[in-house]
């Protein structure tokens, strides 16, 4: 939240400063590399950090910031450093890739961690996402020291705060979301997520992500260096740039997940309230209220405006209430829109999987649309188009 008060905001305006150059001659020092593979991340980090800049947030919050923002660029210059010494990796296609997007908070975690359950599929790892470089081997993707190493901190987490796995069915063995190397190129909704950054999202929903892809591409092409596959990808907001992700990827299959969209922004709020509390010290309910209430509209109206430009055919539903209600049948009927077989194993993988990760298995997560200033009639008036459209379950 932007500070109020003279006094407060006086106190504010002397505190720490983040600057684009100083953390990229950080980073450079720090892995002792120099190139990057393009400077098409200046934008969006100058942006990006501009934004921030104006928070007020205290000092100990934009040192995490500034850790995130070094975290990308280190990964970008190892990623492009580990290309220049197998540069035959960039001619390796990525052939029929798998994407999972939708409204945020509307089961595509769920679904890409069922489809990450078949050993004929490949996806990104959380540990490999967050350490890509060297590359595993098929053999080693959740064996790796790395990959162990992430494991017994995850425990370690989880058994300090288990109410943490009531919001998101994370693993340092489990697939992740694009979003966290595409933020390579600081163009990434996760980054926004990290405060009341207006001027960033609005930048973000209208920027030409041609190098977001491009670069996306570049980094399966180093996980699949040794371990490769057909691939599964996740994130809601691939949503919003249907039309860069087919340019980039033409074989793409898309996959868009429904859920009840009030219960959706709903868990969406909670979310981002959580992530702007422990990341600013505060969390503006109101603010947050509106803001995901306009991202998830977006996400929704983009989806359909591509649809109608490339036909019904051009993706594949999948509903979150029969998702829940059956998933072994949800997911036969996925594979067979998708043209892909079923295999006993990946059934049973799938169902080991269920067993293992029942829902509630931590608890509940709990929130209330009025915590941040919305009400159902307000969003369904939002979302008339898309509940006129689907037949989504309704869960309020």
């Amino acid at each position: 939240m932007r500070p109020c008060g003279d006094n407060r905001e006086e106190e504010l305006r002397v505190g720490k400063q983040i600057s684009a150059k100083e953390l990229i001659g950080q980073a450079r020092k720090e892995t002792g590399l120099e190139r990057f593979d393009s400077d098409s991340f200046r934008e969006g980090l100058e942006v990006l950090i501009s934004d921030y800049n104006t928070l007020g947030i205290d000092d100990r919050f934009v040192e995490l910031f500034e850790d995130l923002l070094l975290e990308n660029l280190r990964g970008r210059l190892k990623t492009t450093a580990y290309l220049e010494t197998r540069p035959e990796l960039l001619d390796r296609p990525i052939e029929r890739p798998v994407f999972v997007f939708g409204i945020p908070r509307t089961g595509t975690t769920l679904l890409s961690n069922l489809l990450a359950c078949d050993p004929a599929r490949r996806s990104p790892l959380t540990w490999e996402i967050d350490d890509p470089v060297p590359p595993a081997s098929t053999a080693t993707l959740k064996t790796d020291p790395r990959a162990l190493a992430r494991l017994e901190q995850e425990r370690a987490i989880l058994a300090a705060h288990p109410e943490m796995g009531k919001y998101y069915r994370s693993s340092a063995i489990y697939p992740n979301e694009c979003i966290f190397f595409m933020s390579h190129d600081f163009k990434a909704l996760q980054l926004q997520a990290r405060g009341e950054m207006a001027a960033y999202r609005d930048w973000l929903f209208a920027c030409d992500m041609t190098s977001a892809y491009a670069y996306h591409k570049r980094f399966l092409q180093l996980l699949q260096a040794d371990a490769p596959g057909i691939w599964n990808l996740k994130m809601p907001s691939h949503a919003l740039y249907l039309e860069y992700l087919t340019a980039a990827y033409p074989d793409a299959r898309l996959v868009w997940t429904h859920r009840d969209p009030l219960t959706a922004v709903g868990s969406f709020c909670s979310i981002i309230a959580m992530g702007h509390q422990g990341l600013t010290g505060n969390a503006d309910h109101a603010w947050i209220g509106k803001d995901c209430e306009y991202q998830a509209v977006l996400h929704a109206d983009r989806i359909m405006d591509y649809r109608e430009c490339h036909g019904e055919e051009s993706m594949i539903d999948v509903h979150y209430a029969e998702l829940m209600t059956d998933p072994i049948a949800t997911m036969r009927e996925l594979y067979t829109a998708l043209g892909d077989d079923f295999t006993p194993e990946a059934e049973a993988a799938m169902q080991d999987w269920l067993d293992d990760n029942p829902q509630g298995k931590f608890g509940k997560h709990e929130y209330k649309l009025d915590q941040f200033g919305l009400n159902v009639a307000d969003l369904e008036a939002r979302f008339s188009k898309y509940l006129l459209r689907y037949a989504v379950a309704r869960e309020g």
